[in-house]
């Protein structure tokens, strides 16, 4: 018996290695991780439901509160988290009102186009490869001979980010492809038939219901490439790196979807051919006049929709109050649409949302607002399963913790940013300002 038991104790820790040992060899780990992966968030997701998680603002004291343009402001250079604050913004002048109803005469566009030359890419195989399929595919067109194995490592770093930002996907364009690239707020049909009839693919970001990794179908951040357009079936041709190559999109379907991201679009181009994008993009060549008019549409969706499309709007419309540097207003705006979030289903929630939209982070810390900060980032984070490995919410937290004068604590949070984003810029000049090495 006791050579039985000793036998037992000696073979079980050596099987237990050799399992191990097996498990992280790559084939068998390629197959195993992700369902290993899958089953563990299905664990936290059920022990801490994310479209549970709810961010009250403190600052929110009058729900009925209401925003308004600001007469002049002045576009920051980037929506990506900036190194200092010297703002003083000013508060909101008037409440949102609809405008009025154009009449001036568009110029006629063909019934029908179907652009060729963008490459599908698919994101299967990878962990969370939306933005660098996609991107790779609108690259493609221009004549790209990457991939997505060669545009992920670039503007996805750490393979498992929650999120690529638009401006990454720009820079990309521009210092990796040299291309040129535009990326404008509130657009409509018009816009994208306009490029797509003039030779141009127009990448968009939109909000789908996708089963997760967890099993579960919840709201989420897409990119998209559109290539062509079908008046008489009233669908646009769309190349989703999830679903599949040249789906057909109704234009009720886009119009929703892609509210939830403030009509954002991305143009890609020869930079010979820039003249041609900025005569297409009319006024909105002017980035501050482009983000008034995406702040007005913004109000007429709020005048015009109910439930989680009014919640968007709001959050629109605090995004490009926020970008004109109206930051009271902005954070008012942010507000009424987080307000309105408990009254949203559960199974709606756009609980993702802060992962892909940080403008809430700058219109409260511009506006003094730091423990709305604190408690919107640990919120965010909270929803996150797993690995909380969102750069842009340990950022803001850090730059609340130094406002309020906690730095050690912001360097932590700066050097977390840093683990999971390695050389995000803003961490790295913050940690500087600091006198902290990364």
């Amino acid at each position: 018996m006791q050579k039985k038991a000793l036998i037992v104790a000696i073979t079980l820790p050596v099987l237990c290695l050799l399992a191990v040992l097996v498990y992280f060899l790559p084939p068998v780990h390629d197959r195993l991780g992700p369902r290993l992966d899958e089953w563990k968030l299905r664990i936290a997701y059920e022990l801490n439901p994310p479209e549970q998680q709810v961010f009250v603002p403190q600052a929110n004291t009058n729900p009925k509160a209401t925003t308004a343009l600001p007469a002049s402001p002045t576009p920051p250079a980037t929506s990506t988290p900036t190194p200092a604050a010297t703002a003083t913004p000013s508060g909101p002048t008037n409440t949102p009102e609809p405008s009025p109803t154009p009449t001036i005469a568009a110029t006629p566009l063909p019934d029908k186009v179907k652009l060729t030359g963008v490459r599908y890419e698919d994101q299967h195989g990878r962990w969370n490869y939306c933005a660098p399929s996609t991107l790779s595919m609108a690259l493609s067109f221009w004549g790209f001979e990457g991939n997505r194995d060669t545009v992920g490592p670039v503007i996805k770093p750490n393979s498992k980010d929650k999120n690529v930002m638009p401006y990454e996907m720009v820079d990309y364009a521009v210092n990796e492809a040299s291309l040129g690239a535009i990326l404008r707020s509130g657009g409509d049909l018009d816009t994208l038939k306009r490029f797509i009839a003039a030779g141009f693919p127009v990448l968009v970001e939109k909000g789908v219901y996708f089963r997760d990794i967890s099993g579960i179908v919840s709201w989420m951040g897409h990119y998209e490439v559109f290539d062509g357009y079908d008046d008489a079936s009233q669908v646009f041709n769309g190349q989703d790196a999830f679903i599949g190559p040249d789906q057909q999109v109704p234009y009720e379907e886009v119009i929703q979807s892609w509210r939830a991201f403030n009509n954002i679009y991305m143009v890609i181009y020869p930079p010979e051919r820039a003249s041609e994008v900025m005569a297409i993009l009319g006024d909105d060549a002017d980035e501050t006049a482009n983000m008034q008019r995406a702040a007005q549409k913004a109000s007429d969706d709020i005048f015009q929709t109910s439930g989680i499309d009014k919640f968007f709007a709001w959050f629109n419309r605090g995004s490009s109050l926020t970008q004109l540097q109206d930051y009271a207003g902005g954070a008012a705006a942010f507000d009424e649409a987080f307000a309105l979030y408990p009254d949203i289903p559960e199974s709606e929630r756009p609980w993702r949302m802060v992962w892909y939209n940080t403008m809430p982070y700058f219109a409260y810390f511009y506006s003094g607002r730091y423990y709305d900060v604190l408690s919107l980032a640990e919120t965010t984070l909270e929803t996150i399963q797993g690995d909380k490995n969102l750069e842009e919410s340990y950022y803001w937290r850090g730059m609340a913790k130094a406002a309020l004068g906690d730095t050690s604590g912001a360097a932590a949070d700066y050097r977390l940013a840093l683990e999971y984003h390695p050389g995000f810029e803003p961490a790295l000049y913050q940690l500087g300002q600091l006198g902290f090495e990364p």
